[in-house]
């Protein structure tokens, strides 16, 4: 049986750009990243503002356009679904800046930084009080909930995160036109099978050992590693 396969796979969620319908964008991001929360809707808004900005309507993922985060928290989730830069499809930079910002760009090197103000991030306790309160408890502190906090927090932080979708983006918002350097297209590598486990890897990411190719993990080469407090070498 033959499936039809859409042309564009991502053709629903470029119509909701297209006609700013940013609750609908916020509930497909809310399905990438597990639940709702106000960054992951500041990332939704910033993805759109800036692609907004630069008149971007479609993108298929094949690094037209590129997204360059300096966070890798919830707000980087809202903006790879709006955007539809991953780093599954090479579209999707990190510098490890700490930020909540992003540079939406296009090939030609056309780009707009949006990033959040340092007011309205600094100001949420005071606009959510409760909310700050729990997540201070359960998400900051690690201690241990009740059931009725813990919906009490998934509540609030849904309720706030699609609060953010209301305030004006001059409120929001640092907006910041520029010209930068695109890195060249992702090259195509070669594999290599590790001597040692048998598994293909990425010929760019092996060590040679008498003359054999070892993948990084049973060569115990240095190598980059991603996590919740950034980049760091293993």
């Amino acid at each position: 049986m033959t499936i039809p396969l859409p042309e564009n796979p991502r053709a629903p969620i470029e119509a909701m750009v297209r006609e700013g319908d940013l609750e609908g964008l916020l509930k497909k991001a809310g399905e990438l990243h597990g639940h709702f929360c106000p960054y992951v809707a500041l990332g939704v808004r910033a993805g759109y503002t800036a692609l907004k900005t630069l008149g971007i309507e479609r993108n298929l993922g094949m690094e037209e356009v590129v997204a360059i985060v300096e966070t890798n928290n919830c707000f980087s989730d809202g903006v790879q679904m709006t955007t539809g830069c991953s780093f599954a499809n090479n579209a999707l930079i990190y510098h490890d800046l700490g930020k909540t910002a992003v540079t939406v760009a296009k090939r030609d090197g056309s780009g707009v930084r949006v990033g959040v103000r340092a007011d309205y991030s600094t100001s949420f306790d005071e606009r959510y009080p409760e909310a700050h309160e729990l997540f201070e408890k359960i998400v900051a502190n690690r201690e241990e909930p009740t059931p009725e906090e813990q919906a009490r927090l998934s509540q609030l932080w849904a309720e706030t995160s699609y609060k953010q979708l209301d305030h004006p983006e001059e409120e929001i918002f640092t907006i910041e036109k520029k010209q930068i350097d695109l890195p060249a297209y992702a090259p195509i590598h070669g594999s290599a099978i590790c001597a040692i486990c048998g598994e293909s890897v990425m010929e760019t990411k092996t060590r040679l050992r008498d003359g054999e190719p070892m993948c990084f993990a049973c060569a115990d080469a240095e190598r980059y590693v991603l996590d919740g407090s950034g980049i760091s070498v293993q």
